[in-house]
């Protein structure tokens, strides 16, 4: 199953880890999150109950155009075009462009893991 791994860590945090990244300090793993959130909060708003709907429903029905999933959805395509940048900059979408400009969803994953220590 393809999965990508979700962490939650302060600004601080996230700071310190790439600098000790940068310095060798510290080497990544394959196991470690790929993508950082400083807050549940902010982690649950992008991935709201109708967010993982849009995801769900584009995996199931594989939209080849942002108009084909709004029709799909019922959602309007400029909400759901801000939506669908919002949720490819942390990698939950991959946004293709067609030959007539086109943007087509895909989502790359099966499952979201969400890693977060409740003791440092």
């Amino acid at each position: 199953m393809n999965t990508l791994k979700v962490g939650i860590a302060s600004a601080k945090e996230m700071k310190d880890r790439s600098l000790a990244i940068a310095r060798g300090d510290l080497h990544v793993s394959p196991d470690d999150p790929k993508v950082w959130f400083t807050s549940p909060e902010s982690f649950a708003k992008i991935l709201s109950n109708k967010n993982r709907a849009l995801l769900e429903f584009i995996a199931e029905s594989n939209p080849e155009s942002l108009q084909e999933l709004a029709a799909g959805t019922g959602r309007k395509a400029s909400n759901l075009s801000r939506t669908l940048k919002t949720m490819a900059g942390y990698g939950f979408v991959r946004l293709h462009r067609g030959p007539r400009g086109e943007v087509r969803p895909e989502v790359p994953y099966q499952e979201i893991t969400l890693v977060m220590p409740l003791v440092p």
